[in-house]
């Protein structure tokens, strides 16, 4: 390394030597000690060669050695009447656009049953995608957390934060989610998180009212909150203080809104271009549901329900109905697998949240484009509602969510002899608004 003395005094010279050494993310690096290292870290001669090795065509006569090869392309990628910098702009735009278009090609084959992307594994590994958790306090100061694990299920995404440092819960206002990509990624080494990288914000939630909102459950330890969309907070229960944070995010377009953002603003879907229903009297139809209860790597329902429907006449209170469960066909009714509850770690204690778990619903319409996409945490609570058409023997207990554009209910009953929960009812509600819109109806 070159110490602030000496580098002060050491001809420009010399240091575009060294610098010539450089890959383009310690290039980038160098740039951001001082003025005179920026100049020198933008020069066209050292980005030129760096650009024709990444991108100018492969030549296959092994007679032409490395000099050779970096004087023909310097004369084909000309140095001459090129501003400063001009070749590490075109190297870095074109790097982007590189990765940019592998993506997108990745992204393009489809699971019939999900309507989502099939290699959305090697998509997030081509990307270097991350997500990391920035915490603000009232004054305005930054905490930046990277994520601690994650685990990709079938239509969703949970990432997990936890450490033994974080500000206290009472200074804090904010916790912004951002998706973080490096700005160059190499197929053959793992993503750096000392390399430049881009932020895309995806949500942005208030701390300040924490412990007043929803609290899904709890046990010796901790306490859990959801804030919408999708994001769990767990407090230590003895001094009320942040222990772990886990984002649920649905793999719906789960890249876009990753990597298209800015640092302060979301990323906003392109304008909706409505479907022509071909039927609107008939109200919906060739509907399909994929629809997952789990727990990070474990499962407790999984299950796609096809050829779902409902009539202009379910309409009720703004709502159209979707039955994809019904409390009198009995040969529709599933179990749960194993004991329903949300796992949670952090670097010094485990544990379980008792009744919670992650509900990841995929809706898709008759055409196979997803309709209804989200991932959130949801409790599994005593019924007090009555229920006219079913007589079941054990206790029932049901679990709902909202948001904007529908409701989910779902009702399950506890059989004792066998020691398992039996989903006998689930329905959709789906916002009138949100079918209009979807349609270009009124």
């Amino acid at each position: 390394s070159i110490s602030s003395l000496s580098h002060q005094s050491m001809p420009s010279e010399i240091l575009l030597k060294i610098f010539a050494y450089l890959d383009a993310v310690n290039l980038l690096c160098v740039g951001c000690v001082n003025r005179r290292f920026y100049h020198l870290a933008s020069d066209n001669f050292i980005w030129v060669r760096i650009y024709s090795t990444a991108f100018s065509p492969k030549r296959s006569n092994w007679k032409v050695n490395s000099v050779e090869k970096t004087a023909v392309s310097v004369n084909l990628l000309s140095l001459e009447d090129k501003e400063a910098g001009y070749w590490k702009k075109e190297y870095i735009v074109k790097q982007i656009a590189s990765v940019k278009a592998t993506v997108a090609r990745l992204l393009k084959p489809v699971n019939p049953y999900t309507g989502l992307p099939v290699k959305i594994k090697e998509a997030l590994r081509v990307s270097g995608l991350g997500w990391v958790i920035i915490l603000r306090d009232k004054s305005g100061k930054e905490y930046i957390t990277e994520h601690v694990r994650l685990s990709v299920n079938d239509t969703s995404v949970s990432v997990v934060w936890y450490g033994k440092n974080w500000p206290h819960l009472a200074t804090l206002s904010t916790l912004d989610l951002c998706g973080v990509t490096p700005v160059f990624m190499d197929r053959y080494k793992s993503p750096t998180k000392t390399g430049p990288r881009w932020r895309s914000l995806i949500a942005r939630y208030s701390l300040s009212d924490l412990t007043e909102t929803t609290l899904m459950g709890c046990d010796g330890l901790i306490q859990v909150f959801c804030l919408s969309p999708g994001l769990l907070v767990g407090l230590w229960k003895r001094d009320e203080e942040l222990a772990f944070v886990m984002a649920n995010l649905h793999l719906h377009q789960l890249m876009e809104r990753s990597t298209l953002g800015s640092a302060t603003t979301p990323y906003e879907l392109p304008p909706h271009s409505p479907f022509l229903d071909d039927a609107p009297e008939y109200g919906l139809h060739g509907y399909q549901l994929h629809v997952d209860l789990h727990s990070g790597d474990i499962s407790y329902l999984c299950g796609t329900f096809h050829n779902l429907f409902s009539k202009k006449e379910y309409i009720e209170n703004g709502y159209v109905k979707l039955v994809v469960i019904s409390f009198d066909n009995n040969t529709q009714h599933v179990p749960l697998i194993g004991k329903v509850g949300l796992s949670w770690r952090t670097n010094i204690f485990e544990g379980c949240i008792k009744s919670c778990s992650v509900m990841d619903v995929t809706l898709l319409d008759d055409s196979g484009k997803p309709f209804w996409c989200f991932s959130s945490p949801v409790c599994m609570r005593p019924s007090t509602s009555p229920c006219d058409t079913c007589d079941f023997l054990g206790q029932r207990y049901c679990v709902d969510y909202v948001d904007s554009e529908g409701r989910v209910h779902l009702d399950l009953v506890w059989i004792e002899e066998t020691k398992e929960y039996f989903v006998v009812n689930l329905a959709l509600y789906l916002s009138v608004a949100k079918i209009n819109h979807w349609f270009g109806t009124e």
